[in-house]
């Protein structure tokens, strides 16, 4: 009977309505669209009310810093208003200084414009947004006052006040309707932290099942010609399909969880004197996640020793998710930390069972996920952290920067000259929305690739503008009927601003809606005068596209290029470091995080021509290669190794000078080291040491020896699409290469 009744409902009613996550999902877009239209009427009324020159700039405003969490809203609110006060000063100030001389005027307002899109494209999340609100108040407030420089600071005065209105009202409204769960981040961090163990349990779960002399010969066979062979391609198995999903699934989730982290932190105080340990938290989580890739040496050799010890890393991966299951974990975390350390133990005493280079490698490699497994622990669930804490560094790409900046003084002079030359009445409207565009745009991980949803946006905007004005706005008598009028319009800008496929679109509807609106106080209809608006709008488009994907496109190709490149000079920064120079692992990795995920997404631009997987594994490794070279300067200052071992080892460390222009010669000196090392006599109490150490310069000419055109600097990459060898895999060896003639 149930099952009928169930199969009638669903057959009844779309799918919406029986699909759990997508109701749950509909509802909160049909909440955040009310709370808008609500902060849309109460910031309209009032800007009515003070007789504000522009009241629609307070229903932007709204549109703008509307957010779902509040904390965004928050955020994104406090830097809206620096940005507009900035830009206001800079505003007034050029006007001042070129109120007789137009061209310098116009020169000087498309470099701050193309400053602030350069300083936009730099800034994390919402603090973008000071940027962005600098670039086009300065236009928003000059342009009107052209024809009246004696105007200029009323309009500054005038704006102000509109933005500010938007602002309060938009927050007062968020605050008091959206309720706020900062606790729910941390809830969030503990199940991100459950799938990284889930994640290695099914990489060790794997490893541990080949027990059997007959399983292990076969990886064996497999494996070690790569390793006996540096001159070739060496051979190397892939991770299993699943394994890739999990990974792209869970990177994405920690790429969410960053900015949900600084938002909570914004509107709790708990969580803000937490947010720097919940950020290194978070980037050792991402850090364990990119450990596991094809060519981690050792824990792909399914020797006996091997075996054992991923059997033991995969029972107490079982354990501590059976911990995780209790709940209320996070408040008392400490049966996970002794389970680590029990392990940990338990590897110690495998290492003096069996101290073999292989076994060793096996052995410090695991070692290693778990002590960063606990210190992630640590990180995200310490209640009152000290004050003494890292400072993570954020990645500045400048060659996206300065492309975003030129754009951006470059469409703004184009579209001043443009209104200069043409004498064209509608000017400000054309310079109001290419800047704005192009300062928005800033923000985005590909700004050409967005300009076209940006200018369909604005250009679905003007048919809905046209009908506004023809249909709705001529029959309102009263406040409640323009605020229900406008809200109808907005509702498909508004609905779809959080559909990843038609957000840019979206907002860009909603946002240059309200600005096409011609809603004054009082209403005065001028079918001309909109018109003309209408028509440069389109032109405005145009220009847009023009500019962002013509005149200065992106080459996604050479932007990965030069990503990788900084990611192969780090490596080689961090051997080459002084010994005496401390080194924040965190902080490093960290880093190098930011360069990956930057590089995963111009991978993905590419078409399939490009060995996306192979660049991302050989990017993983690149951490992994870190990782080896930390251990390595660890044990050239902490252990007693002989004189001649210990020289030999800073040589090693120096060799890495090769890697971008020679890779095979780099890996050749570390095999070359490894078997000089291994056959210098030490002490008993010295030998494990000297193992650790020829292990790690194996696995680090494995890795550098697997990817050779990963890290040449010639590699397949770095080559135009013409020519030959552009679309080779990272494995292939690079040929020798002419910077001439090629």
């Amino acid at each position: 009977m149930t099952d009928t009744l169930s199969t009638l409902i669903r057959s009844w009613f779309p799918s919406i309505f029986t699909h759990d996550e997508r109701w749950r999902a509909t509802l909160a877009t049909a909440a955040y669209t009310a709370r808008v239209f609500l902060a849309i009427g109460i910031a309209l009324f009032l800007a009515f009310t003070f007789q504000l020159q522009s009241p629609m700039s307070a229903a932007t405003t709204v549109l703008i810093v509307a957010n779902p969490t509040v904390g965004a809203m928050v955020s994104k609110s406090m830097w809206r208003v620096i940005g507009t006060i900035i830009g206001a000063s800079i505003s007034v100030g050029v006007m001042a200084a070129f109120v007789q001389s137009p061209v310098l005027y116009y020169a000087a307002l498309a470099f701050f414009v193309g400053l602030a899109c350069m300083v936009a494209t730099f800034l994390r999340l919402f603090r973008a947004y000071a940027a962005v609100l600098t670039g086009y108040t300065i236009v928003i407030v000059s342009s009107p006052a052209f024809a009246h420089p004696d105007s200029i600071f009323l309009a500054a005065m005038g704006r102000l006040s509109a933005v500010t209105t938007g602002v309060v009202v938009t927050a007062f409204v968020f605050m008091v309707t959206t309720p706020r769960k900062p606790s729910q981040v941390l809830s969030t961090l503990g199940d991100a932290f459950r799938e990284t163990v889930r994640h290695a349990l099914s990489f060790h779960s794997a490893e541990s099942n080949r027990s059997s002399p007959a399983q292990a010969a076969e990886a064996m066979e497999d494996q070690m010609p790569g390793l006996e062979n540096t001159s070739s391609t060496p051979a190397f198995r892939g991770l299993p399909q699943p394994l890739y999903d999990s990974r792209g699934r869970l990177l994405a989730r920690m790429t969410g969880l960053g900015p949900a982290i600084e938002y909570a932190a914004a509107d709790d105080r708990d969580m803000q004197a937490r947010v720097s340990r919940l950020r290194i938290g978070l980037s050792r989580l991402t850090g364990l996640i990119v450990t596991y890739h094809p060519y981690w040496l050792n824990l792909s050799l399914a020797n006996g020793a091997s075996c054992q010890v991923h059997q033991e890393v995969a029972q107490t991966l079982k354990n501590i998710l059976d911990l995780t299951e209790q709940p209320g974990w996070q408040d008392n975390p400490k049966p996970v930390s002794d389970c680590i350390h029990a392990t940990l133990r338990k590897l110690d005493f495998l290492e003096h069972q069996n101290p073999t280079p292989t076994v060793l490698a096996s052995l410090d490699n695991t070692r290693d996920v778990l002590v960063q497994l606990d210190m992630a622990l640590h990180d995200i669930t310490t209640r009152r952290p000290g004050r003494t804490s890292v400072k993570m560094a954020t990645y500045l790409e400048w060659p996206m920067a300065l492309r975003n900046g030129t754009r951006g003084m470059f469409i703004a002079l184009l579209a001043g000259m443009l209104w200069y030359v043409l004498h064209w009445s509608a000017g400000p409207m054309l310079m109001l929305y290419v800047v704005a565009a192009s300062s928005l745009l800033s923000t985005t991980p590909s700004a050409a690739k967005t300009s076209p949803l940006m200018a369909m946006g604005t250009a679905l905007a003007i048919p809905a503008s046209f009908l506004c004005h023809v249909i709705g706005l001529p029959r309102i008598d009263g406040y409640p009927l323009l605020w229900m009028t406008v809200c109808l319009f907005l509702l498909p800008g508004v609905w779809l601003q959080f559909h990843p496929r038609y957000s840019i679109g979206a907002f860009g509807y909603a946002v240059f809606f309200t600005m096409m609106l011609s809603v004054t106080n009082p209403i005065v209809y001028d079918d001309m005068t909109l018109t003309n608006n209408w028509m440069t709008m389109v032109a405005a488009c145009v220009l847009l596209v023009l500019v962002f994907r013509v005149i200065l496109p992106a080459d996604h190709r050479l932007d990965a290029a030069r990503l990788v490149s900084s990611l192969t000079r780090s490596v080689q920064h961090l051997a080459a470091a002084p010994q005496k120079r401390p080194i924040l692992w965190v902080v490093w990795e960290s880093l190098q995080l930011q360069k990956i995920a930057r590089l995963m997404m111009r991978l993905s631009f590419l078409d399939e021509t490009v060995d996306r997987k192979g660049y991302t594994d050989a990017a993983f490794a690149s951490l992994s290669l870190g990782r080896l070279i930390v251990r390595l300067r660890w044990n050239a200052g902490h252990t007693v190794l002989a004189p001649s071992a210990h020289t030999a080892l800073l040589d090693a460390l120096k060799s890495f000078k090769t890697l971008h222009h020679a890779p095979e010669q780099t890996a050749a000196e570390l095999l070359k080291t490894a078997r000089i090392i291994s056959t210098i006599p030490h002490p008993e109490a010295a030998c494990l040491a000297r193992e650790r150490v020829v292990s790690c310069l194996e696995q680090a000419a494995y890795i550098i020896s697997s990817v050779p055109g990963f890290f040449h600097r010639y590699g397949p990459l770095q080559l135009s699409r013409d020519i030959p060898g552009a679309n080779a895999g990272v494995t292939a060896a690079v040929p020798h290469r002419n910077p001439v003639f090629g």
